[in-house]
């Protein structure tokens, strides 16, 4: 079968179903259509365009793996293929997605009691209900296993406080799931509506990464949550679940990212002409980064394609998503970096897409565990060596 792109050189379309393919090319008219014209001025000015709520839950961008309540119920190599046409466009745009399916719906279908089901996983596959993500904390990122924040039981109520930040969609978001640690010591997750009192988020300002995304700090004091909003999961095993469904996402979605630096580097270096009238493409230096790039994104791809097999046959170790996150983030960012040099002075303007996308690289390079601590995890997986302490 012949590639679909002159750029699919190792043919990755023909091992996709069709309707997969339909989806990631209705998903890219839309974003190109929607979103994709006033981005850049959405980073700049630092605003969430909110027409993705009612967009991405019209072309079933929310949770697209869930089974029923009105979501897609697709494979992870197809939901992998929609966060790559996101982040196409903008990072912050794949996170919003990420977070509300990835980060939020997947622990209240995986771990969620029915009613907390039935309550909120259609509205929120709907867009009606927007969710936020608590496991961060201003003095424990890389090491969530530290985090203070606590929840006491007092009969059928729990009571939280403490302190979590960088909640994407906070404060946008109709709910929170929020992870603390009990009277033992044990962690538990809870889906608490966000205007519950005690409940105090606020707006995390002056980013210069992931500008058109909404990033936010939350404080609770004594936030009254009632039992049957506790996820039935115990432990750190709860959040990485979620965790590494949202990296695998993200897997993708960077070579989306690292794909548009490509393609607009490609373009503006073949009509560009420096020395004699000659293409920037035309010149060697030029042609060995482009060719760097292109083979990072095609080797991404089918490293991130095995690990959405894996997954999907219930076989994936998790250290296998952490090559996947850690590698094709971080071959992105060095994407998005080689093509900002290509466009020179012009690489450093929103006139072009690249440096937009650099920025926002260096934030998905370390959320969702930074690429040292993927390399950490991978080496003692290969040393059988605990680096962590």
């Amino acid at each position: 079968m012949a590639a679909s792109s002159p750029f699919d050189l190792m043919q990755l379309d023909s091992l996709f179903p069709k309707e997969s393919l339909q989806l990631r090319d209705q998903t890219r008219e839309m974003i190109n259509k929607d979103f994709l014209p006033q981005i850049n001025e959405n980073f700049e000015n630092e605003v969430f365009p909110t027409k993705a709520v009612k967009s991405f839950a019209e072309a079933k961008l929310f949770g697209p793996t869930i089974q029923g309540y009105g979501c897609l119920g697709t494979d992870h190599n197809t939901y992998g293929l929609l966060m790559q046409e996101i982040e196409r466009c903008d990072s912050g745009l794949r996170s919003f997605a990420s977070v509300q399916g990835a980060l939020c719906m997947y622990p209240i279908y995986k771990f969620g009691k029915k009613p907390i089901k039935d309550k909120y996983l259609e509205a929120m596959a709907k867009g009606d209900v927007i969710g936020c993500f608590g496991l961060t904390e201003p003095e424990h990122g890389s090491n969530p296993s530290g985090m203070t924040t606590t929840a006491t039981k007092r009969g059928d109520t729990w009571i939280l406080n403490g302190h979590k930040r960088w909640l994407t969609n906070g404060l946008i978001s109709d709910l929170a799931v929020i992870w603390a640690k009990n009277d033992d010591g044990k962690v538990n997750g809870f889906v608490i509506p966000s205007k519950t009192r005690g409940m105090n988020l606020k707006a995390i300002p002056h980013r210069w990464s992931l500008r058109a995304s909404v990033s936010a700090e939350l404080e609770l004091v004594d936030v009254e949550v009632d039992e049957s909003h506790r996820l039935d999961i115990e432990g750190l095993k709860g959040p990485f679940s979620c965790l590494n469904l949202a990296r695998f996402g993200i897997g993708w979605g960077a070579l989306g990212a690292a794909q548009a630096c490509f393609e607009e580097t490609l373009c503006y270096t073949k009509q560009r002409s420096q020395f004699a009238n000659k293409p920037l493409a035309g010149h060697q230096l030029i042609q060995a980064k482009l060719v760097e790039i292109f083979t990072d994104i095609t080797t991404g791809q089918l490293l991130s394609f095995r690990t959405g097999q894996l997954l999907d046959a219930g076989d994936l170790a998790a250290q296998a998503v952490s090559m996947a996150k850690m590698n094709n983030v971080s071959k992105s960012l060095k994407a998005a970096r080689l093509c900002r040099d290509m466009l020179g002075a012009n690489g450093v303007t929103l006139q072009y897409h690249v440096g937009r996308h650099l920025m926002n690289l260096e934030t998905v390079n370390t959320y969702e565990g930074t690429e040292d601590i993927h390399r950490l995890i991978l080496g003692q997986f290969i040393t059988g060596e605990n680096a962590f302490l």
